[in-house]
């Protein structure tokens, strides 16, 4: 997906600097808008691969020292955790970031126990504070 995206953003670029050579003002102007917006959405693409990269690199690390948590919560129809004992969980690996503050064990177990609560944003930080303190 992310290949494709940068494929559709170099795309992007391209038109951008052809409506650039355009000519007109109001061409050129438009072909600067779309060239600063690609490149934007190269950086947030960036940023998302990089993260990714790292939290791969995370979890390997701590599959080796056996530490990487099993998922043991019910789940529902839909895939997703059952919504008390994915909050159980939390409280749990919460409890365990308070305890080893800088710990980068414990802040990514509690980034998969975000996950599983549904909280992606909170989920991320402690994620990249777990990537900070690897």
């Amino acid at each position: 997906m992310a290949v494709l995206v940068g494929a559709l953003l170099v795309l992007v670029i391209w038109r951008g600097v052809l409506l650039i050579r355009s000519g007109s003002a109001a061409g050129a102007a438009i072909g600067v808008a779309v060239a600063v917006i690609a490149v934007l959405g190269a950086w947030v693409l960036w940023r998302s691969v990089r993260f990714g990269m790292w939290m791969q690199r995370l979890a390997r690390e701590l599959e080796s020292q056996g530490g990487l948590p099993v998922d043991e919560l019910p789940r529902r129809p839909s895939g997703r955790a059952d919504r008390a004992a994915a909050d159980e969980l939390f409280e749990r690996r919460r409890a365990e970031a308070e305890a080893s503050p800088d710990d980068w064990r414990v802040w990514f177990r509690l980034a998969l126990a975000y996950d599983d609560a549904g909280d992606r944003g909170r989920a991320r930080q402690a994620a990249r504070k777990a990537i900070a303190l690897f």
